[in-house]
């Protein structure tokens, strides 16, 4: 697991549910674990900024520095904005995916888990939006690519449409992007593509479970069957919760164990277990722990 102290110190506007309690929230439940002892905690670096290339371009990054704040916010949209430290904060946490890919693509480790702020799978690729700055899965792509994984994955079960993600990679079928989400909901973007190595799964709002479950069964195991990656990464949002007070499908924790099991499954099919996994939503500070402490007992167990 990878994680940075300083991820706690981007903050945006008060009362903003992406704070830095999530992450509280997800150490505290990890130490009261028994088993969270056979997890090696690792501190992320920052990403090396000539890693940004084939996802975030230099004219993006320039507008990001130039708004970067010396005091107060600075805003990057309606939903997101940068104090003094989220610039760090979003390094750390792309810096954490690329990190945890080397050590997955390099055999150090089978998987991992990157607990970072802010997340990244609304981040366009030359647009943040949605909490999102940089876009740390769709980096984590580029990096396993340029390692020499010839075809990779990225499962996102957040509630919302990982768009970010698909407009990276909708002209790199090298790239199978699979995302359920809540449909119509925000963010209104990137979910009618049609493209063999996008596949989408959208679910009415008062989904359950069940329904999830049976929408995933049908659309990413063919598709990940056909793909055949050599590595498998995760945008995993736990904001499908039932108890999460931004979204409107009706996921309990058991789900979140099944669709855990199943990507640990597929993976050890597919890809040696090769997995990398990266926090992003989730904002019922309880639900989320929970379910975190959940996906990584099943991480483990590959």
């Amino acid at each position: 697991m990878i994680s940075h102290h300083d991820c706690e110190k981007h903050m945006m506007l008060d009362h903003h549910p992406e704070s830095p309690a999530r992450l509280q929230s997800i150490a505290n439940a990890l130490r009261a674990q028994d088993w969270a002892a056979e997890l090696q905690q690792l501190s992320a670096s920052e990403i090396d900024a000539e890693l940004f290339a084939g996802v975030h371009p230099r004219h993006y990054l320039d507008m990001l520095a130039e708004l970067d704040p010396g005091e107060g916010f600075a805003r990057i949209d309606a939903d997101t904005s940068l104090n003094q430290y989220s610039l760090r904060a979003a390094r750390l946490a792309a810096g954490a995916a690329i990190q945890a890919t080397e050590a997955v693509l390099g055999g150090v480790a089978d998987t991992a888990f990157c607990a970072v702020r802010p997340p990244g799978h609304h981040a366009e690729s030359a647009i943040g939006m949605g909490f999102c700055i940089f876009n740390n899965v769709a980096l984590a792509a580029e990096r396993a690519l340029s390692l020499g994984a010839e075809r990779v994955a990225i499962l996102d079960f957040d509630v919302h449409h990982g768009n970010g993600t698909v407009e990276i990679f909708l002209e790199r079928p090298e790239v199978m992007v699979c995302s359920s989400f809540q449909y119509p909901f925000y963010p209104g973007r990137m979910d009618q593509v049609n493209a063999a190595h996008i596949v989408l799964t959208p679910l009415a709002a008062g989904s359950s479970g069940d329904q999830f479950r049976q929408a995933v069964e049908r659309d990413w195991l063919p598709a990940l069957l056909r793909h055949q990656p050599d590595l498998i990464l995760v945008s995993a949002g736990f904001d499908a919760h039932r108890q999460d007070p931004l979204g409107g499908l009706l996921l309990e924790d058991a789900d979140f164990a099944w669709v855990s099991q199943l990507i640990v499954d597929a993976a050890r099919r597919l890809c040696q277990g090769r997995i990398v996994s990266t926090l992003e939503g989730g904002y019922h500070l309880d639900a989320l722990a929970r379910c975190v402490s959940i996906h990584l007992r099943e991480l483990l167990a590959q």
